[in-house]
């Protein structure tokens, strides 16, 4: 493999200008992470502890290994859409090590809401299960929720990927043997209470967790029977008259104590099927990442200095370096795990898309795991580019990408427009995971060309009824639109609507991604079937 040479000149005023510029990026970023670690307000914080109940995140903490990453996934997801709730919509996912296994834990902060469903909170809990599906891992689900908040009702209840789904996930997982465990640390109500009783395993806390499909209240209302929470869905009643729970724990800590135990009966782990190399640190300092990443986003960001930063030892192998050159392609090990990477360093024309093409099919054939850096603006258009074939080659490169059946994942480091986004394993392709840097920006197109189309068009339109447009009226027209599409294209928005995994702060990215590569290759291959190619 070839060694990345750098050329970065860390002196130079721009490098230092553009190292600025992200240090406030990063610091909005810490910012952010902050406001969603803690949870609701004060007040309900206080009165959870109170209750002699650990905070969910406490929860989350005594629950993994000692020294064990936490892979958050879609902390800041719902940021700005609910009043009165802080970003992670009352749920806390991600990755974790228990008894030296790794998990998806699912937890809900009752300290938001009572930790209530909202839509984002069923779009998040649905999120994790499939990565968790994906990668075969045990979900471990922490529930202390009042369920459902019921004026979201139309994105909750009735469609897929809302609360149903949930349970449709729990049963058809555990028929696919993942584990399924539930610690009740709080109520579950209503429809809440099928998600730990559709779980292999539930323990629950004496005098702390509830489960009913209706409460005392509901219950007289409905019947007129009077009843106590304990006797009609506590712990004592539920591990020795229903036997909806399996075990009855004194605290939280001891609830996590034992399920703890639980996953350490799981059986045998999966092991490797892939064989990782030594991991060996990037030869450029990763943290020269903030001086490459261009502060003007009209200034484009080399590509090549990042991955120089970014890979193990700095190799990559590139494939067909003289050909389709916006678009790098190589191979290279990430943490020891090999891996095959297509990296923007331009617009795509159709000799990118036919070398993309090329190199996801090897990557197939020798079920090697696909990274995709985002940072395009679109696919060449233009009369020379439509003559020569720019929607084909570009159909091809989306066949492959979409048809690949090893491990995908897409990083949106810098823009990423319209078709050039899709092709590069956008969302609607279900890559297996997908994060976004701070900078990064997404939308059908750039706000100065979406302002100049739509303006275009409506000048047409006064033209064709005999008007005239002044430089100021066409401004005004411009003004609105360039805003909307700014403030759509924003990393944040697209991770508060969950349409990113996550934002990374690109020192991050290289171990996440060791992370993930590391729990798909313990996930057995599939095979790829590719569709028709159009010659």
């Amino acid at each position: 493999m070839t060694i990345l040479d750098s050329r970065l000149s860390t002196p130079e005023e721009d490098f230092r200008r553009n190292q600025e510029a992200y240090a406030i990026v990063i610091a909005d970023l810490h910012a952010r992470r902050r406001r969603a670690c803690e949870g609701g307000p004060p007040k309900a914080r206080a009165k959870h502890v109170a209750r002699n109940k650990l905070l969910p995140r406490d929860r989350v903490e005594a629950l993994l290994d000692p020294g064990s990453p936490f892979l958050e996934v879609a902390q800041l997801a719902g940021e700005d859409l609910y009043e009165g709730v802080p970003p992670g919509a009352s749920i806390i996912t991600g990755i974790g090590l228990i008894s030296g296994r790794p998990c998806m834990i699912i937890a809900n902060d009752a300290t938001v809401k009572g930790g209530t469903y909202y839509g984002m909170t069923c779009k998040k809990h649905v999120r994790a299960q499939a990565i968790a599906w994906e990668h075969r891992l045990p979900c471990i689900t922490l529930v202390d929720s009042g369920g459902a908040f019921l004026p979201d009702q139309k994105n909750i209840f009735p469609d897929y990927g809302q609360f149903g789904t949930i349970f449709n996930n729990q049963v058809r997982m555990s028929a696919d043997r993942i584990p399924q465990i539930a610690v009740i640390m709080g109520p579950c109500t209503a429809g809440g209470a099928y998600i730990p009783a559709l779980c292999d395993q539930v323990v629950i806390v004496r005098g702390q967790g509830f489960m009913y499909l209706g409460g005392p209240e509901l219950t007289f209302a409905a019947t007129g029977e009077k009843v106590d929470a304990e006797s009609l869905g506590g712990a004592q009643m539920h591990c020795s008259v229903s036997g909806v729970t399996d075990h009855i724990a004194e605290d939280d800590r001891h609830a996590l104590a034992i399920a703890r135990e639980i996953v350490r009966d799981l059986g045998e782990q999966p092991v490797a099927r892939r064989r990782r190399a030594e991991s060996v640190a990037p030869r450029s300092d990763p943290r020269e990442i903030y001086g490459i990443i261009s502060r003007d986003p009209k200034i484009p960001t080399s590509t090549r200095e990042i991955l120089a930063r970014f890979v193990d030892d700095s190799r990559f192998h590139e494939f067909k370096p003289l050909y389709g050159d916006t678009l790098l392609t190589g191979f290279a090990r990430i943490h020891g795990h090999e891996v095959g990477i297509l990296a923007n360093q331009g617009v795509l024309f159709a000799e990118s898309a036919m070398k993309a093409t090329h190199f996801i099919e090897l990557c197939c054939q020798r079920d090697i795991p696909l990274v995709f850096m985002s940072d395009v603006t679109g696919f060449m258009v233009g009369r020379a580019a439509e003559q020569g074939g720019i929607a084909k080659a570009g159909a091809k490169m989306i066949t492959a990408m979409a048809s690949a059946n090893v491990p995908k994942y897409t990083i949106m480091i810098g823009a990423s427009y319209g078709a050039g986004y899709l092709a590069m394993c956008g969302r609607a392709f279900n890559p297996t995971a997908m994060f976004a840097w701070p900078t990064g920006r997404s939308a059908i197109m750039g706000p100065e060309q979406a302002a100049l189309v739509l303006s275009l068009v409506r000048r047409q339109i006064l033209k064709s009824e005999g008007k005239e447009w002044t430089p100021e009226e066409e401004e005004a027209f411009k003004a609105p639109i360039r805003k909307e599409y700014e403030d759509f294209q924003r990393a944040y928005n697209f991770s508060s609507n969950l349409w990113v995994d996550g934002i990374l702060d690109p020192l991050e990215t290289r171990d996440t991604m060791g992370l993930m590569l590391d729990l798909a290759a313990r996930v057995p291959a599939k095979p790829t079937n590719f569709g028709v190619f159009r010659i």
